[in-house]
């Protein structure tokens, strides 16, 4: 495997991806009901997260960049907005891409076997 599939960054993506399936029970079943980009428009609000506010992670109180508000397109309850540190957002925001490109691979998948 080369330098850049054994990244620290990449061990903490697929480590976050496993969590959020076993832990949280997000499964590609638990995916597969998402069809208004939930996943997409969840990494997007962890990213525009850490693009506006990461400044106050390092200069103002943890809470400081924890307190904002789950943005317009978040796509669930506001109780599941729960910004931690830009680099874990980040590793949160990637994890989430990869459930949703995997949830298009099964949808593409399973339309070429029904046609």
């Amino acid at each position: 495997m080369s330098e850049l599939y054994s990244s620290q960054a990449v061990k903490d993506v697929l480590n976050e991806r496993e969590r959020q399936i076993q832990i949280k029970g997000w499964t590609n079943e638990h995916d597969d009901v998402y069809s208004k980009n939930e996943l997409t428009r969840a990494a997007a609000s962890y990213t525009t997260n850490v693009i506006h506010r990461g400044w106050t992670f390092l200069a103002k109180p943890a809470g400081v960049y924890q307190s904002e508000e789950a943005p317009e397109y978040w796509p669930w309850d506001d109780c599941y907005w729960k910004p931690k540190s830009p680099r874990q957002d980040l590793v949160r925001a990637a994890a989430l891409l990869i459930a949703e490109i995997d949830r298009l691979d099964r949808e593409v998948k399973a339309e070429s076997k029904e046609g």
